[in-house]
């Protein structure tokens, strides 16, 4: 199902304790454009369809990565792309809307959009996975 534009936002506004609607929009669209740099194929498409038209868009249509990020450098990417951003600020950013993207997804599509990624990717989505016993 797809999220209506004001309750995707809402969502972010919420997670984010962002002011105002304008400054959740803002920081939903630099980090889906960074997250659809990262993700390909099937699993991009039906992310897209589970977002609201104006966010599907931003993520089908995204800057081009040269590699991969890791988490770190996504942050770093981000807080880049904000205006007035820090990396504390940045990394709760991409958590607000990663996790609400997450939550949009379901966990089925989720853990296919994190095996796409590098690890670490599963704790900005707000989804930690334990760590495997010791072997």
């Amino acid at each position: 199902m797809t999220l209506r534009w004001e309750a995707f936002l809402d969502h972010v506004q919420d997670r984010g304790e962002y002011d105002t609607r304008d400054e959740a929009d803002r920081t939903a669209r630099v980090v889906l454009a960074l997250l659809g740099a990262h993700v390909i194929g099937s699993e991009r498409a039906e992310l897209a369809a589970r977002l609201p038209e104006t966010y599907a868009l931003i993520l089908l249509n995204p800057l081009r990565a040269a590699e991969p990020l890791t988490p770190e450098r996504f942050v770093r990417a981000t807080a880049a792309w904000i205006e007035g951003a820090s990396q504390a600020t940045a990394l709760w950013d991409v958590g607000a809307v990663l996790s609400v993207v997450a939550d949009a997804a379901g966990d089925e599509l989720t853990d296919r959009l994190l095996l796409q990624l590098p690890p670490g990717y599963d704790t900005l989505f707000g989804r930690p996975q334990p760590d495997p016993p010791p072997t």
